[in-house]
């Protein structure tokens, strides 16, 4: 007699020939492949089919610099490219653009600082106008008692 070899239907696998269970929204704008010690960010070349060199000059001047198509094929890019920029990776007006990780934490600790000095600023004009009569803030507090009984 000869043997017949069963496989179990949990070895069969139909994960290759599923389609996605959950709907999501496609994104817009792709991500890059990650380079160590590079931050990335699409930025407007133009809108409204008018370019925006006002907006360009002043994100190259905080150290954004155009990614070449050629350096990262993963990101399809259907449009042509800027007329400034032959080998840039555009999409919809925006233009895949990288920073060293330094220039952004440095940004951020400078837009930190002075988010804070605003704050403080604020808070002196509004506790300018507190007077002891009648105090903006008035630190409030509760004691529990207990009586002698009866």
């Amino acid at each position: 007699m000869t043997e017949t070899i069963r496989k179990s239907r949990e070895s069969e696998t139909r994960v290759a020939n599923q389609r996605p269970t959950k709907w999501a929204p496609r994104r817009l704008l792709p991500d890059p492949t990650p380079e160590p010690g590079y931050a990335f960010r699409w930025v407007r070349v133009s809108m409204l089919s008018k370019d925006d060199p006002t907006n360009i000059s002043g994100q190259f001047g905080e150290g954004w610099e155009p990614v070449k198509a050629s350096d990262h094929p993963e990101v399809q890019s259907f449009g042509s490219g800027h007329a400034h920029f032959p080998d840039s990776i555009l999409i919809g007006g925006l233009m895949l653009c990288k920073a060293p990780e330094e220039f952004m934490r440095d940004r951020e600790a400078y837009f930190r600082q002075k988010t804070e000095a605003e704050m403080a600023g604020v808070d002196n004009t509004y506790m300018r106008e507190n007077d002891p009569r009648m105090p903006l803030f008035k630190e409030r507090s509760s004691k529990v008692t207990f009586g002698r009984g009866i």
